[in-house]
């Protein structure tokens, strides 16, 4: 090292990504609506008469699943939809700001990455800690978790590659494409404006409230605020909404797999 070396100043954080335009109160509700409403309809309405129309085993499961899947997939093109519009394009760093998917910054020292990863184990642990917590009982027609478990579940997955698809696309579009990009990449970012820095505790309750499709997790869900909306606003970064979410679908999908391989 040259004495040069030593007097060199120490490299700067990158700049910080100016914040996205911000949503009113308004804007807000619809996008909520735009997600929670479809949900709700396909659940209560549509899974019913398409369960009804299905021949097979398994009518009510496989009815679920299809209608689920098809309100994920078309929260992935809400958000695609608000994000051309916004920026104009879908260029890779414009789209990149637009969803806070850069890595964490620290909001005191700007330092980026690195041991901010870390937080990811406390927000899993506060995660995971809300399927132990009481609960409304789950319908047992709405029970995806006893689905998978029951004798007719794992009948029905027994090489069922054309299903297991079905629920990797409906997990991926659960916790990376669909709700979390609309609500910690789209929502969060643009809330501020409307609610000063309780915006987190209000996108943690809008996410919570959009359950209309199982309301029998709204309670356990507003834990959701501390596990997926704190550690996304304080370092302003989708991922970790994103990945701790995404446990969930890493678990459902390991018992589908299990279950086709048999």
């Amino acid at each position: 090292m040259t004495h040069g070396d030593l007097l060199a100043p120490a490299p700067t954080p990158p700049a910080e990504p100016a914040d996205p335009p911000q949503y009113g109160a308004r804007r807000i509700a619809a996008v909520w609506a735009l997600a929670a409403l479809p949900m709700a309809v396909l659940s209560w309405l549509v899974t019913p008469v398409l369960a009804a129309a299905l021949d097979g085993p398994a009518a009510g499961a496989r009815a679920l699943l299809a209608c689920m899947t098809v309100g994920l997939v078309w929260q992935g093109v809400l958000v695609l939809v608000l994000v051309r519009r916004e920026t104009g394009t879908f260029r890779w760093p414009a789209v990149r700001d637009a969803l806070w998917l850069n890595r964490p910054r620290s909001p005191r020292t700007g330092r980026v990455g690195g041991r901010l990863w870390w937080v990811l184990v406390p927000a899993a642990l506060v995660f995971a800690a809300e399927q132990f917590l009481p609960a409304i009982p789950t319908p047992t027609d709405r029970d995806l978790g006893g689905f998978l478990g029951s004798p007719e579940g794992q009948s029905f997955l027994a090489g069922n590659w054309r299903w297991f698809a079905v629920v990797l696309v409906l997990a991926v579009f659960n916790t990376v494409l669909g709700e979390e990009l609309l609500f910690r990449g789209i929502l969060l970012p643009r809330m501020r404006g409307v609610f000063g820095r309780a915006d987190w505790v209000a996108n943690g309750v809008l996410f919570a409230c959009y359950h209309l499709h199982m309301p029998w997790a709204i309670p356990t869900a507003l834990l959701d605020v501390f596990a997926l909306s704190w550690p996304s606003r304080r370092f302003r970064s989708a991922w970790f909404g994103i990945v701790v979410h995404s446990l969930q679908s890493v678990v459902i999908v390991g018992m589908t797999v299990a279950l086709v391989l048999r």
